[in-house]
């Protein structure tokens, strides 16, 4: 229980029923509470929660109260997230060490069952799907059966921790990536708590064995990607230690112009971030752009931290944000609680509204954001796709790849394989197959080609794993499923899959072909990362590419 030992707990109404909560508007006036960053008042809210006199003191509010925009912070703090989320490659390990502290306890005669997690934890399985089969109505099924006689064990250990475990539960394989589940299913947003005869209200926030846990800062939840050791130390009510950080702001004005994507935003705006070093610091967005920036734009961006180098990219709770909720089928009281808790804190956007103080601002206009992919190694270096063409070339010409044309056979047809070709055209990650807009316009560019009687290259290996079920569902609805089949786009899995290297395998006459002439050859994917390997080990140069551009298998020669 908090000391509270300046005198901040308040209570707010909604919908009939009365919450208690830690009120930031309660401090000294002198403080100027206000000033403060979004992200920094859901720290100062989680010190004041958890004053104890030991982990947190009273000194250490002051000291983020204090906090200044013109220097550094060497002040430490102590913070204690909501939750945790794990997926099932990094996040197996935490339980195994849940079961192995079980058997210990047996052995030293106590009770086994005392040995819980102290926070929420959720795991979704979602890393271990693996693209064996593509380009036919088979190819999920099939690849779900590969994956779990390749995971037997594992799941069925994962299956008994469900059961076995208090405050842990477990999303199954075949769901969705554990970025966009934890958007559309396991946000709170706002938790509430009953606490000695009191219902409390607080801040949603969490950390993740996954670095791309921030895309859960689109919601205006703080959090981002751990270690083991720290989840593990979250899951039993340990905080994390860590310096008040730098918060640099990112304002956005205007709005796209048509023909741009989130897709195009991202790129940018990672380029600027990697730009301007923002390693270890806080990124907050915000600026009446917002306005024009739906809450998948938004998730898009905030995915991407890690590739901009942030702890955290994060957006305020607004009006967007409680459409989105609602769009996910969020109970209205939810809702109701989420604004109310917001605007009661200050933690609620308004157009207009006053801007904060930051350790450093950066402007971007959205009507400057044109067209790009990003490659063909790195995540931050942006192509304008007008200039794609005359990029390979001279990157071509620099590693003196001189022309090594390889005949291939599939299927009694033969071409030439050479330098530059796309043999990977994967609609994969949680960056893209989250936003609506992107997969829709992927759909619709799937239904012009077939129109104008176009086709797949038969040496490209194509793909689309969508971020959740319901990106299936819409584009059922839209009728645009049966073109993205027809190109060669079929469902190969909810899961993360070519973005981390689970692509499998190219077909063994392209692959020897590779080989025997030491092609350099691309794929194109709307995933997050791009380094040297990571897609495929045959494959040298991958771009990152919005889910339309995907679809067009972007030929660099």
């Amino acid at each position: 229980m908090s000391k509270n030992s300046l005198n901040t707990k308040s209570s707010f109404s909604v919908q009939g029923k009365t919450f208690q909560f830690y009120d930031l508007n309660k401090l000294p006036k002198s403080t100027n509470v206000a000033r403060l960053p979004y992200s920094l008042k859901i720290l100062l809210e989680n010190l004041l929660r958890f004053e104890d006199g030991i982990a947190v003191t009273e000194k250490d509010i002051h000291a983020l109260l204090n906090w200044s925009s013109k220097t550094a912070s060497d002040d430490e703090i102590a913070f204690t997230p909501a939750r945790v989320i794990l997926q099932d490659f990094t996040g197996v390990p935490a339980v195994v060490d849940l079961a192995v502290m079980r058997d210990a306890m047996k052995n030293l005669g106590g009770k086994p069952s005392q040995i819980n997690p102290l926070s929420p934890v959720e795991l979704v399985i979602d890393h271990s799907v693996m693209v064996d089969y593509y380009g036919n109505a088979e190819a999920f099924e099939k690849n779900v059966a590969m994956e779990f006689g390749r995971n037997e064990e594992r799941y069925a250990f994962l299956r008994w921790g469900q059961t076995a475990f208090q405050d842990f539960r477990v999303v199954p394989p075949g769901t969705g990536i554990v970025h966009q589940v934890n958007l559309e299913y396991l946000a709170r947003v706002v938790f509430h708590q009953e606490k000695n005869g009191e219902t409390v209200a607080y801040p949603d926030t969490l950390v993740g064995t996954d670095s791309h846990t921030t895309m859960i800062n689109a919601l205006g939840i703080l959090g981002w990607g751990v270690g083991g050791i720290e989840a593990e130390a979250a899951m039993l009510g340990q905080p994390v230690t860590m310096l008040i950080p730098e918060v640099i702001g990112f304002r956005f004005i205007g709005k796209l112009p048509e023909g741009t994507t989130a897709t195009d935003l991202v790129l940018t705006v990672t380029e600027i971030l990697r730009k301007k070093n923002v390693v270890g610091k806080f990124v907050e967005f915000f600026g009446d752009g917002l306005d024009h920036l739906t809450l998948a734009d938004r998730a898009t961006i905030s995915n991407m931290s890690p590739e901009f180098g942030a702890t955290c990219g994060i957006f305020p709770i607004d009006a967007e944000t409680l459409n989105y909720l609602r769009l996910c089928g969020r109970d209205e009281s939810m809702i109701a609680l989420v604004e109310a808790y917001a605007k009661a804190q200050g933690l609620f956007r308004t157009t207009g509204a006053k801007e904060a103080e930051y350790n450093d601002v950066i402007e971007l206009a959205l009507n400057t954001v044109i067209p790009c992919i990003a490659g063909p190694r790195r995540p931050q270096d942006r192509v304008l796709l007008k200039n794609a063409k005359e990029q390979f070339q001279t990157m071509q010409s620099d590693q003196k790849l001189t022309s090594s044309k390889q005949n291939v056979t599939l299927k009694d047809k033969s071409f030439a394989l050479d330098h530059g070709a796309v043999v990977i055209a994967a609609i994969t990650s949680c960056t893209n197959t989250s936003n609506p807009d992107v997969m829709l316009a992927a759909g619709l560019l799937a239904k012009k080609a077939n129109e104008k009687g176009l086709s797949s290259k038969p040496w490209v290996k194509t793909s689309l794993a969508p971020g959740s079920k319901v990106v299936t569902d819409y584009l059922d609805q839209a009728g645009l499923t049966e073109h993205l089949n027809t190109l060669g786009f079929e469902l190969v899995g909810y899961g993360c899959t070519t973005c981390i290297g689970n692509s499998g395998p190219l077909l063994e006459p392209i692959s020897k072909a590779i080989q025997a002439g030491n092609l350099s050859v691309s794929s194109v994917l709307s995933g997050n990362r791009n380094f040297e390997g990571r897609i495929h080990p045959e494959v040298r140069c991958s771009y990152l590419a919005s889910p339309p551009l995907v679809v067009g298998q972007i030929s660099f020669k």
